[in-house]
């Protein structure tokens, strides 16, 4: 098994020429033609992750978000990016990242999201204009049954694991049709308007967003993180789906950079 089997495979469904201009997904770090022992999957490299996939005798680490994102002028211990890189070049470990090429698919991040809410009839929030069917980004769909809005709230808190939801104004209507985006999806907003969704779920909302609604809408924000960690079980089994016997897990170290501070005295 080499790299290039395990790029292939992910690519299959999330093809690199989807990610957008500004993205690096792909191979950052390695050979394509090295053999792969074993994988660690993760949404973000830090140097724990590297430590980890040591550990486990890991040569092959897969992310949702690049690490070396912006041009690396120099390879210094300065930060934990350079750190990072350093370690596994030291280690012979490959990076990969399947980042918003995998955001643009059709079986991708934002349906996986989707389907864990249970919503049915999913189609894109904002197809592509060159491969609509297959290529784009979000995801709108129906819950079997319409749930009252604190509900549909709470229903998105247990399935995210959150302990808080940011959200806008209650509207006092009924929760069915639902718009989401996994990780910073707040230019959709006016998508999920237009396809006159009950909610729109996402990450990385603006403080004046939250106006944006004018009651016609429940917006969440459910944290990027959250809202994008089901994409580690999604490129998990891509890979033992095509390639059973092959050692690929999930790793254990949480890479959430944001923490939460619930003051129960004040609820």
């Amino acid at each position: 098994m080499t790299v290039k089997d395990i790029l292939d495979c992910i690519t299959e469904i999330a093809p690199l020429h989807w990610q957008e201009s500004y993205d690096n997904a792909g191979l950052q770090v390695g050979d394509l033609n090295a053999e792969v022992r074993k994988a660690l999957i993760c949404l973000d490299i830090t140097e724990a992750v590297v430590d980890e996939a040591i550990a486990k005798n890991c040569n092959l680490i897969i992310s949702h978000h690049p690490l070396i994102f912006n041009g690396l002028k120099h390879l210094t211990p300065q930060t934990y990016i350079e750190r990072a890189v350093m370690k596994a070049i030291k280690h012979d470990i490959a990076l990969i990242s399947m980042h918003t090429n995998l955001d643009n698919s059709y079986l991708g991040v934002s349906r996986v999201l989707a389907e864990k809410l249970g919503l049915k009839n999913l189609h894109f929030l904002q197809p592509s204009a060159d491969e609509p069917g297959a290529c784009g980004l979000g995801m709108v769909g129906e819950l079997e049954k319409p749930l009252e809005e604190t509900d549909f709230l709470k229903l998105v808190s247990e399935i995210i694991a959150s302990p808080c939801l940011r959200h806008s104004a209650l509207t006092g209507r009924k929760i069915q049709k639902v718009a989401l985006c996994g990780g910073s999806g707040s230019p959709f907003m006016a998508e999920a308007l237009r396809q006159m969704a009950d909610a729109y779920l996402t990450a990385d909302i603006k403080y004046h967003d939250f106006f944006v609604p004018e009651g016609n809408i429940l917006l969440v924000d459910g944290g990027h993180f959250e809202t994008e960690q089901f994409t580690k079980e999604l490129i998990c089994g891509l890979i033992q789906k095509k390639f059973p016997t092959f050692a690929a897990e999930i790793a254990e170290t949480n890479t959430n950079a944001v923490c939460y501070f619930v003051n129960k005295n004040n609820q």
